[in-house]
């Protein structure tokens, strides 16, 4: 079977693409790889300075490229709530929203609205942002909601109700297991409510060991080694591959989950892959569900 790739991208012309962290890594290179392909492209970012440099290179790879910055803080929900007023305001439409940026392993800290800042950030704020801008993507055939999880949703991974925010006790490979898992419970949560609503899809995706700038938190004692195990790890290039191809091939179905074809999901060309068990529990995803509106504010139209 042939390997999947950026020519295998569908053209974008006439779509609009809101992408969440994409002043660098795999933002970024979905980005400019949707950009090329025709597609009107927002970059969500959190640091605007950063993304207007994002901005000039694809427009630098791709002359006449349909860019766009809109700021974004997913640590507030009062700047989710300004941008998705501002990019509704920008745009009737959205064909694809891409809840991509993250972060891994911080010290122990919270967002603004006091969550702590993996789940606050990797979760909540996208559940936030998503369900503020979900109508301009329900009339819209063939539109897609694509979260972007990781291989660390199976790592000391639960979902932590009695201690959702880590105030008991805070370990950062536990803490980002549980966002990264429940990435994949909203995303199946979200599609079987979708599924009554018309064509938008909700679908999932991982990028293997990427060497990205999430790499910048790793406990010490992972730190020292990283140089011994970098060279197992690809390039943002090929790690945004499942991302973009469950965003845009056609044969995609909502609930799906994407990630590298190589040994263990490590690396490799995108190809379908499971998800932990955990991920697939009904009742969690609907717990969390209820969970995440109370805590957001936020209340989906479906």
């Amino acid at each position: 079977m042939a390997k999947w790739t950026t020519a295998d991208i569908p053209d974008q012309n006439g779509r609009v693409a809101v992408i969440t962290g994409a002043n660098t890594g795999l933002g970024f290179e979905t980005a400019a790889a949707l950009a090329e392909r025709g597609a009107q492209v927002v970059l969500a970012v959190r640091n605007l300075e950063k993304g207007k440099d994002a901005e000039s290179l694809i427009r630098r790879r791709s002359p006449g490229a349909d860019v766009a910055l809109q700021e974004l803080d997913l640590t507030s929900l009062d700047s989710i709530r300004a941008a998705a007023d501002q990019v509704r305001a920008a745009h009737d439409r959205i064909d694809l929203l891409i809840n991509n940026a993250g972060v891994m392993y911080p010290p122990k800290s919270t967002t603004k609205d006091g969550f702590e800042l993996q789940f606050g950030t990797n979760h909540l704020g996208h559940f936030a942002f998503t369900g503020l801008l979900l109508d301009r993507l329900l009339p819209v055939p063939g539109s897609r909601v694509v979260t972007v999880s990781s291989l660390g949703h199976r790592i000391r991974a639960d979902i932590h109700f009695d201690d959702l925010q880590s105030e008991r006790g805070y370990s950062r490979v536990r803490a980002y297991g549980q966002s990264k898992l429940a990435n994949l419970l909203f995303t199946y949560e979200l599609q079987r409510r979708l599924a009554a609503h018309g064509t938008t899809i909700a679908t999932a995706a991982h990028p293997g060991g990427s060497d990205t700038e999430l790499m910048r938190h790793l406990p010490r004692w992972a730190a020292a080694a990283y140089p011994l195990i970098k060279p197992l790890f690809q390039g943002a290039d090929m790690g945004a591959l499942p991302t973009l191809r469950a965003a845009t091939d056609p044969g995609v179905l909502g609930g799906q989950y994407y990630g590298p074809d190589g040994f263990g999901e490590q690396r490799g060309y995108p190809t379908l892959v499971k998800s932990s068990r955990k991920s697939h529990d009904a009742d969690t995803q609907q717990r969390l569900w209820t969970v995440s509106e109370e805590l957001t504010g936020v209340v989906y139209p479906v």
